[in-house]
């Protein structure tokens, strides 16, 4: 689905990724771990058109990308939901939905606007009764719910989420990887970037580790857990991969 190949970025001429490729396949749930800082949030803008001072190739779907603006890909189906919600906080709940249908002509790929808020209103029940509410006098969990159905509303093929848990109480993250997982189940593909990698690979199919730009390590969620290095500077002393921490990564 997403292949990315030497991808190189660049902030006022410093390099913020070296050289990265990686895969994605329709039908995953891919985690993205690493410190801050390590270009986590840098990839997802490349993969989405919002960087643009980068180099390499990428494709989607088998047709090249690289060059993409945001809103061509938005039309292809990749969308991303970013770090801090970003919610327009003087509009209502579903004025910020109705925003991320706004390529919307009629239909996307045969589902009606009206008919998408019903989907999205059944699967965060909590938005269709906060719909005239403005967005920025929601709870930080009910805000990061906004988020992730404003992406939805554009019916993504492949759905990015940049640290979705950031901030927020463990009973609301228990509840937002639910909400996760059945984006995949329901066909959405998932590339997951999040500060709580215990959660991010009990939940994932496959990990990447970016470390200063670079990719380290790659391989199945499993075996990053039973991995000592990533043990010990990302998974810290609690290793139960059925538990939802909430500690941040150092």
């Amino acid at each position: 689905m997403l292949r990315i190949e030497n991808l190189h970025a660049f902030y006022r001429g410093n390099e913020a990724l070296k050289g990265v490729s990686l895969a994605v396949e329709q039908g995953e749930i891919i985690a993205l771990i690493g410190a801050n800082g390590a270009g986590k949030t840098t990839l997802l803008n490349c993969a989405s058109g919002i960087h643009t001072d980068k180099v390499g190739h990428m494709s989607f779907d088998g047709e090249d990308i690289s060059g993409a603006p945001p809103h061509e890909l938005v039309k292809r189906g990749v969308v991303q939901c970013p770090e801090n919600r970003q919610l327009f906080s003087v509009m209502t709940v579903q004025e910020n939905l109705e925003m991320g249908a706004y390529l919307w002509r009629g239909d996307i790929r045969g589902v009606s606007l009206q008919k998408r808020l019903e989907e999205i209103f059944r699967k965060f029940p909590v938005l269709k009764s906060r719909r005239r509410q403005l967005a920025g006098t929601l709870s930080g969990g009910e805000q990061q719910m906004v988020a992730i159905a404003r992406g939805l509303m554009s019916n993504p093929k492949l759905f990015m989420l940049d640290e979705p848990s950031l901030g927020l109480a463990p009973i609301i993250v228990e509840e937002l990887f639910h909400i996760i997982k059945g984006m995949r189940d329901e066909g959405t593909t998932i590339l997951l970037v999040e500060q709580n990698a215990l959660a991010a690979l009990a939940l994932s199919d496959r990990a990447y580790l970016l470390e200063t730009g670079r990719l380290t390590l790659s391989g199945p969620s499993t075996m990053f857990m039973k991995d000592d290095r990533v043990r010990k500077a990302y998974l810290g002393d609690d290793l139960d991969a059925g538990h939802v921490c909430n500690s941040p990564l150092s």
